[in-house]
């Protein structure tokens, strides 16, 4: 098994909350599991969405349905249920902006500047 597929038990907790998927008998719609490592392996890796590999559909697909799922809060309930069962033991991470540093000369403007308050 590959390092960004989803395994089984992780995705017996997300699916329910996914909606189904739909498409046409001419098009049939892309499986909501591989849209999904799509969606991981861009949150891993920090990649543009155009850079997505072939193997998880068209990036355009992709990210359609990211899109969709985030505006109707289905990832966050997913989240949710995959914290409160306790799946990744412990392998969950967050990041926190508090941590995150700036630059040195991200401070600010130059220094003795014109005051244009007086």
């Amino acid at each position: 098994m590959t390092r960004d597929l989803i395994d089984t038990a992780a995705w017996a907790l997300i699916a329910p909350f996914l909606p189904p998927e739909r498409g046409r008998a001419c098009r049939p719609s892309l499986d909501n599991r591989r849209v999904l490592e799509g969606i991981v392996w861009i949150a891993r890796t920090g990649s543009p969405w155009r850079d997505l590999p072939e193997r998880f559909g068209k990036w355009n697909t992709v990210w359609r349905r990211f899109a969709r799922w985030r505006d109707a809060g289905g990832l966050k309930g997913i989240l949710e249920a995959l914290v409160a069962s306790g799946a990744g033991d412990g392998t969950i991470q967050m990041i926190d902006s508090t941590v995150i540093r700036a630059h040195q000369h991200s401070a600010g403007a130059k220094k003795g500047g014109v005051n244009l308050t007086t």
